[in-house]
């Protein structure tokens, strides 16, 4: 019995996280998050700024399971990057919403 409700909660976890995966991203709250978070000073979709575009960026993650993962650190924990030659701590996202910052991250894999 216990292997079946193993099973059972098994297949709805994955049965979530492949809606969420495939979940349509939301273009409209991505870019006004990116807006509000004032990162489009430094990076554009296609073009490189300061920082890599989210198209070279999407390319550079592609395939790669940790992709998710990886974005969401560098998006929360404000790592040390280089620009210009200089070492500079890469702004956080303000927003504490899971949710957002989940779109977002599709948004800019999608690019």
């Amino acid at each position: 019995m216990k292997v079946t409700h193993f099973l059972t909660a098994a297949a709805a976890t994955l049965f979530v996280f492949a809606s969420a995966a495939n979940a349509a991203v939301d273009e409209d709250a991505a870019t006004a998050l990116l807006k509000k978070e004032k990162c489009t000073k430094c990076h554009s979709v296609d073009k490189k700024k300061d920082g890599p575009s989210y198209k070279e960026t999407a390319a550079e993650l592609k395939g790669k399971p940790d992709a998710v993962a990886k974005l969401h650190k560098h998006l929360t924990t404000g790592p040390t990057i280089k620009v210009d030659g200089k070492e500079e701590k890469h702004a956080i996202l303000k927003t504490t919403d899971e949710a957002a910052i989940n779109n977002l991250i599709e948004y800019i894999l999608s690019r």
